[in-house]
């Protein structure tokens, strides 16, 4: 593995989720492997769990970690190619990226959508352009349009607390009262689609997800349907895909709340963090026992963990 920056950078899925199954048992066993190694996080947004967790991670594996807020601590950076800089941004990405390949033998990269250009954001300027300018692996820590860290953390979740081979995942739309990226449902879409379960989204009519992730997936509009039976209820937020940016209004009762898991087969909740509550769910579900989202933040430890192992393996 030279890069990780979706699913589709994995060649067996099944080889990489045994690794951090065993990375959770014993996370100290492949602590020579990073001795001497340096990851660089870079993030252009906030992060909690994200930062903390590959922080964590790298050092399980005896790396050393130098963080950078770009957008506080650094220069504003150029992204385009023939560009005059006589105003604006003062570092151009091609130096920046090299520069940073000789300080560290791995870099994460974490980037939001805009919101505003959707073929821009679908194409992945500011990640794309560091994998290809930076002249050692690149790991998104999130990007315009995935989250292959937090998806790979769910998906160790479901194979932990699973007691049907083939267990029935409902990713539902909630309420937001902002625009949020789609990036966290497309990626769990993604890994769900490569896993061993029976997938249902549900969201309403002009919230459907970019039809290259869901080309195959059952989509219903009615959430009561989708949650019939579910084992799974992952609830997340995000802003229209055909009116680009939008934010849905007069849709409160798409919540999840304790009536809602009744129609499931004593359904697990689970959402990636952080979630307002009481607007996409209820306390009532977020506080019960069949509450999932601290298990999902502990795996983004071992998610992470995996990854970094593999591309060090993959070094030598």
């Amino acid at each position: 593995m030279k890069k990780f920056t979706s699913i589709k950078d994995i060649t067996d899925i099944n080889e990489l989720l045994t690794l951090a199954k065993n990375l959770k048992k014993k996370p100290f066993e492949f602590k020579s492997f990073g001795a001497n190694k340096t990851l660089g996080l870079l993030f252009f947004n906030p992060s909690l769990r994200t930062r903390l967790s590959t922080q964590k991670a790298a050092m399980n594996l005896g790396m050393q970690v130098m963080v950078m807020n770009i957008n506080a601590d650094g220069w504003q950076m150029e992204l385009e190619d023939g560009t005059v800089m006589n105003t604006g941004s003062q570092e151009h990405i091609k130096e920046a990226a090299a520069v940073i390949s000789q300080y560290c033998d791995i870099i994460g990269i974490r980037t939001f959508a805009s919101l505003r250009d959707k073929v821009g954001d679908y194409e992945e300027e500011v990640l794309n352009k560091f994998i290809k300018y930076a002249l050692v692996p690149v790991i998104s820590l999130e990007s315009a349009i995935l989250h292959p860290l937090q998806s790979f953390a769910d998906l160790i979740t479901i194979d932990a607390v699973k007691t049907k081979i083939k267990p029935k995942v409902v990713l539902t739309w909630a309420p937001h009262p902002k625009a949020l990226p789609q990036a966290v449902a497309n990626s769990f879409v993604e890994w769900m689609r490569n896993s061993n379960v029976d997938l249902v989204i549900a969201n309403p009519e002009g919230f459907d997800l970019a039809p290259q992730f869901t080309a195959g997936v059952k989509v219903l509009h009615n959430q009561d349907e989708a949650l019939m039976d579910a084992d799974f209820v992952y609830a997340k937020n995000w802003s229209s895909y055909t009116d680009y940016g939008k934010i849905g209004m007069a849709l409160e009762h798409w919540m999840i709340t304790g009536e809602k898991m009744e129609l499931t087969d004593n359904g697990k909740f689970m959402h990636c963090l952080p979630v307002r509550r009481n607007v996409v769910v209820s306390d009532g579900v977020i506080d019960s026992e069949n509450s999932l989202v601290l298990q999902q933040a502990n795996n983004r430890t071992y998610a992470a963990q995996a990854v970094l192992l593999k591309l060090l393996q993959d070094e030598k």
